[in-house]
């Protein structure tokens, strides 16, 4: 920051009251609270973590200096639990990632496929590597459960990227065939029970903190 956007003293000394108005506000709410996931502290808490770090950008901008403190958490990506205490049912939303790496290996699996069985999805055995990766794709898919496929990708000439699993509450089961024409409408953070998160992104961070790969779980 240059020295005409400097911070003033005066902001440097407002932002630190600040600090202490919110921590007195979030022991307030603590001291109030009705549960685990009362939204009173929640709020508190971030309003406590926004104030604490426009203080830290401030000292540093204007004194060189920074604060000896850390608040864990203040990037959870989830807002406040707002779903059913009891839920009656679940649902579990996931999404996986792949880079189409090697497609030549992805049209020979697929191709395979379509030759083992002529009257499949493709119809009339119609040669997969002349459509390309796109009939191949639906070839592979329409054979193996997902799950499969994840566990196989590299046979297939895919490469993982990220993944995550929601598993959300909900008050009761939907009807039969309600939602599948949208199916990913109502994927609503705050009644989600628990997530798991998988990215090479986490595995520097795994490999000096010791934990396993890359799996990180939420409110489980």
């Amino acid at each position: 920051m240059s020295d005409a956007a400097q911070p003033t003293a005066a902001e440097v000394r407002a932002a630190a009251d600040a600090v202490k108005a919110a921590l007195d506000r979030h022991l307030e709410a603590v001291e109030r609270r009705t549960g685990d996931d009362d939204p009173a502290v929640f709020d508190a808490f971030n309003a406590l973590a926004a104030a604490a770090e426009v203080y830290d950008e401030f000292l540093y901008d204007r004194y060189d200096e920074v604060t000896p403190f850390e608040i864990p958490g203040a990037d959870d990506p989830l807002p406040p639990y707002a779903g059913p205490e009891e839920p009656h049912a679940l649902s579990v939303l996931i999404r996986r990632d792949y880079a189409v790496a090697q497609p030549a290996r992805l049209l020979a699996q697929a191709q395979r496929l379509a030759d083992l069985d002529p009257e499949g999805s493709e119809g009339d055995g119609a040669p997969v590597v002349g459509a390309g990766v796109h009939a191949a794709l639906g070839v592979i898919f329409g054979e193996y459960e997902a799950d499969e496929i994840a566990s196989r990708h590299k046979e297939f000439g895919l490469e993982e990227g990220d993944s995550t699993l929601w598993v959300s509450a909900l008050e009761e089961l939907p009807d039969a065939g309600e939602w599948l024409g949208t199916p990913f409408d109502d994927a609503d953070p705050a009644l989600v029970v628990c997530r798991f998160d998988a990215s090479s992104v986490f595995d520097e961070e795994d490999e000096l903190d010791g934990e396993p790969d890359g799996v990180v779980p939420e409110r489980a």
